[in-house]
């Protein structure tokens, strides 16, 4: 099994229609490394996301895993989407949509024993082995959240992928979100765009800022200035550790 999971963009550039979504990219996420990525709307922070998983391909340059082909090591990435698209009508349980994540695993046939014993233990993990069996629909946003994060979880992954995970949830769920994002790391490289800046200072020590552009920080270092060159505004940035701004 591969020890290197370390992330590698070189010279990437990227275009959709015609329009430059991100421009000479070269960055690298270390292995067991969490970084966050942040930026404007529109600004090319899903795009990474995707091109990470292999989903879309460079126009220029080259995007690695462990210094291989992103194809080659599909199977150990977990990935949380920023919208799910279901109805709600659907009668789908929490454990069926945990065990989702377990497709990419299988060639044949249905679930078998070791997915379900998996799906439980990560359940268990999260604190959400008591919704078992309740129906997706009935969740709130923070509980689907979480077991959207389990789900991604499922395939038992190397690399986390997280599209706003903290989106259309109240502050005690963003709080429980945060707690499951602090306890992975370490674990496994986590990746999470995010447009809540003001807990970014207390998970990650580096974001990635991207607006087409792409600058790696240290999150110690963003400042007033550096924000408003990221998103073009005036802005205040709260340092959450120490309680300034």
């Amino acid at each position: 099994m591969p020890t290197d999971y370390s992330i590698n963009f070189t010279d990437v550039s990227f275009a959709y229609n015609g329009s430059s979504i991100i421009e000479n990219a070269s960055f690298t996420i270390d292995t067991n490394e969490s970084v966050c990525i942040i930026g404007p709307n529109g600004g090319g922070k899903t795009t990474l996301l995707k091109l990470m998983l292999g989903l879309v391909k460079p126009q220029n340059g080259t995007v690695t895993i462990g210094g291989g082909k992103v194809e080659a090591i599909r199977t150990c990435i977990g990935y949380m989407p920023q919208y799910l698209l279901f109805d709600p009508q659907f009668p789908v349980t929490v454990m069926d949509i945990v065990l989702m994540g377990r497709l990419g695993l299988k060639r044949v046939g249905l679930y078998g024993k070791q997915d379900k014993i998996t799906a439980r233990r990560i359940l268990d993990e999260l604190g959400m082995r008591h919704l078992e069996n309740r129906m997706f629909s009935q969740l709130s946003g923070g509980e689907r959240q979480r077991i959207l994060i389990a789900r991604a979880l499922a395939c038992e992954p190397r690399i986390l992928l997280l599209d706003e995970a903290t989106s259309n949830v109240d502050i005690f769920a963003e709080a429980q979100l945060m707690d499951v994002i602090q306890r992975l790391a370490g674990q496994m490289t986590v990746v999470m765009v995010s447009h809540d800046i003001g807990f970014v200072s207390h998970l990650f020590k580096r974001v990635i800022c991207v607006n087409r552009k792409v600058f790696v920080h240290e999150t110690k270092s963003l400042s007033g200035p550096v924000m408003e060159k990221l998103y073009g505004n005036s802005l205040r940035v709260v340092d959450h550790q120490n309680h300034m701004e």
